[in-house]
């Protein structure tokens, strides 16, 4: 089933600067099949449900084993049964 989704991972403890995480979020995200639109406070996805919901976790696991203590993500996610949901769609 295709998704629309928008990310934001948090990382919590690692100082004042998360770009070195945030860059890390962004080079997993590419490894998936998905569009992408990063933005200031997170990124936006069109994928499979089941590859979104499976980079969270990979995510957090990555980050976990590369220092980051404490995360915390927010993720957003469309479905639809009528027609296919894409970022395209979601622009005004």
């Amino acid at each position: 089933m295709k998704a629309t989704a928008e990310l934001q991972v948090i990382p919590i403890g690692t100082g004042l600067s998360v770009r070195k995480e945030v860059v890390r979020v962004v080079e997993i995200l590419e490894g998936f099949d998905f569009v992408l639109e990063t933005h200031a406070s997170g990124t936006d996805i069109e994928g499979e449900l089941s590859d979104i919901l499976s980079v969270v976790g990979q995510i957090h696991e990555t980050l976990h084993k590369e220092g980051s203590v404490r995360l915390i993500s927010y993720l957003k996610l469309e479905t639809r049964t009528d027609k296919s949901p894409t970022l395209a769609g979601k622009r005004l």
